[in-house]
Formats: structure tokens, C-alpha cells, sequence
């Protein structure tokens, strides 16, 4: 009986590849389609998934393990996780650990005895007591590095860059970075990038305003600090905290962007839906859970090396939260009055 792996062997192609052209032709191009079908047919190959999990012991089963489901970051990254998920004919079981590292541990072991494979996204815990819990598993890694488990990553350091670079462009020399919790692999990572854009900038000053809940709350005391230390621009964690500075700046009667700049991370949807626009640094948030799963869903099937780690450029899209420093005039205008 020919099996997926005999057809994408003819097809010259991945099992991943094999799946989504028998499941959902519509994500392969015709040209590969049409290669792996003729194969398929040549080999009378005939899916059977009900079959094929009691053969192989599968139950056709992915876990996804999540921070925070209400986080637009996360809900993006699930429905990305869902619909390649299910063109390659699997089901997926969502865990939300609720920002709480100790329960990440519990909810892996629990998901380790329903799926073939798991996606950690994010995950809070300490790195030692993840690789204590996922050691035998089949685990691909979102937004964060651990060990040798394969991984995707965003390039914080230079979204980082590109925010920094924008803000010194417009005039901004005091630059404020609000953090995220403390065992934020990314908020580490884009932290150390504001360090690292100080060292190539040394005309500005980085203000670390320290670590805030990745809430609209947690903007709150991030915007009462960011005044305080004199900044004229802010740089948060994600999109949500940014748009709690806003709010708590606006309060304050702070303007932005005429006296404070504030750019996020990961565009989520509201962040051009709101007002002033959200400049913020773009994740492709729905194409990294879309990849977390082509990248498992490989491993499970043996075609990936353990030690594969990618990473995923962003791009800072300029909106109207961010702007020329108070102190600072535009081209051609006369400076603000003192």
C-alpha cells in the first residue's frame, strides 16, 4: 500500500507539501499540485486518516499552547495555527495558560496525552522546566528559542531598529522602552535591541521604564513613568500596552503625538482602527502559527532536523502615534513656543 511519503518521494516534494495539495489544493500552485495528484494516482495512494491514525498510533490531533487567548497576538497566531491545521487534516486542541508560567508545565502534560504534536507559542516557563516537560514530545517553538527545539522567531533586534531609527529621524533623542513580564523571551530580546540601538546611535538616550503586564492596564504605569523620565517618545512591548499608554497619556492631558511619540509591536487588528493610528512594528502574526504548523507537521513525519530554527523579518508601518518632538520643528516651520 503506497503511503504519503512514497508519493512525495515521486512528487519530489515534502509530506507537508503532499497534504495540503490532496487537502486544500488551493494553498499549492497549480504546477506542484498537478505533480503531487499524478503521483498520488500512479501510486493509487488513498488517504485515509481514521486508518492511517490506528496504523501509525496518531490520533490526528495538534496541541497549541498559548499565553493569553484574548491577546489579539495570540488570536491571530491560533487562527493561522487552525486553518493550516486543518488543510493537513488535522484537528486542533488551544490551552491558555492565562500569563502563568507555573501553569504552562501542567497544561503540556495534560495535551501531550491527546495530540501527536505540540506548538508552544510564546511560552512564559523557565527553560529548564520546559525541556524537562516536553523531552520525548514532538514540540516546535513560536517566538522563542529554547535548547534545540526547532523554532520560529521574529527578528526583534531589528524591528527594534527600524522603531528607533524612525523616532531618532523625526527628532526624538530621549527614546522610552516599556517592557513586557519579566520571562518574555521577546521583551528580553527586544530590550537588549534598545540597547543595542543606543550603542549604534550615541546621540540618544534609552530609557528602560522596566517590566508591565501585557495589557491595556499595564500601559497605565508605563505612560505615568514615561513622563516622568523626560522621554518624548515610548516604545512598548505590543500593540495592547501601547494603546493603554495612549489612554493614560490622553488622561494626563499628554498629546500624541504632539508631545509624546509611541510606537507598539505586532500590529494587531484594532491598531489602525484607533485614534491617533498605532505606529507600530508588524509581525506576520496568522504566517508564523501557518508555518509553526507546515514545520511540525514535517517533524512528525520525520522530514525535518531537529535543530531547525527560522527567522521571521517584521517591518515598522509609520501611522499617526508617532511624530515630530514638541521641541523639535518640521522642515519649513517655526519652532513650538518653549
Amino acid at each position: 500500500m503506497a503511503t504519503v511519503r512514497d508519493v512525495a518521494a515521486m512528487a519530489g516534494v515534502s509530506i507537508s507539501t503532499v497534504s495540503r495539495a490532496l487537502s486544500a489544493p488551493d494553498l499549492v500552485n497549480e504546477v506542484t499540485r498537478q505533480r503531487v495528484v499524478d503521483a498520488a494516482r500512479e501510486l493509487d495512494y488513498r488517504p485515509n486518516p481514521a486508518a492511517r491514525g490506528l496504523r501509525v498510533g496518531r490520533t490526528n490531533n495538534l496541541g497549541l499552547l498559548i499565553p493569553d487567548l484574548e491577546n489579539p497576538f495570540f488570536a491571530s497566531v491560533t487562527k493561522g495555527v487552525q486553518s493550516r491545521a486543518r488543510a493537513a487534516g488535522y484537528a486542533v486542541f488551544v490551552a491558555d495558560s492565562d500569563e502563568d508560567p507555573a501553569q504552562e508545565i501542567e497544561l503540556i502534560a495534560n495535551l501531550a496525552t491527546q495530540v501527536d504534536g505540540i506548538i508552544l507559542a510564546s511560552p512564559r516557563a523557565p527553560s529548564p522546566d520546559i525541556l524537562e516537560a516536553v523531552a520525548g514530545k514532538t514540540v516546535v517553538m513560536l517566538n522563542r528559542e529554547i535548547g534545540d527545539i526547532p523554532s520560529l522567531t521574529i527578528d526583534n533586534a531589528d524591528g527594534i531598529l527600524q522603531a528607533v531609527t524612525h523616532l531618532r529621524a523625526l527628532g526624538h533623542r530621549t527614546i522610552a522602552y516599556a517592557s513586557g513580564p519579566v520571562h518574555s523571551w521577546s521583551g528580553e530580546e527586544r530590550r537588549r535591541g534598545m540597547a543595542a540601538a543606543a550603542e549604534e546611535f550615541p546621540d540618544l538616550t534609552v530609557v528602560e521604564l522596566g517590566h508591565f503586564r501585557p495589557y491595556f492596564s499595564g500601559g497605565y504605569p508605563a505612560a505615568d513613568i514615561a513622563v516622568a523620565s523626560g522621554a518624548t517618545a515610548v516604545i512598548a512591548y505590543n500593540d495592547v500596552m501601547a494603546l493603554g499608554i495612549i489612554d493614560r497619556l490622553r488622561q494626563r492631558g499628554v498629546s500624541v503625538p504632539g508631545d509624546m511619540s509611541v510606537v507598539g509591536f505586532d500590529d494587531v487588528p484594532v491598531a489602525s482602527l484607533v485614534s491617533p493610528a498605532l505606529t507600530t512594528v508588524q509581525i506576520p502574526l496568522a504566517g508564523m502559527g501557518r508555518r509553526g504548523v507546515d514545520l511540525l507537521v514535517e517533524r512528525l513525519e520525520g522530514a525535518v532536523d531537529v535543530t531547525t530554527r527560522s527567522e521571521v523579518p517584521v517591518e515598522l508601518i509609520i501611522r499617526n502615534s508617532s511624530s515630530v518632538p514638541a521641541a523639535v520643528p518640521a522642515a519649513g516651520a517655526p519652532a513650538h513656543p518653549q
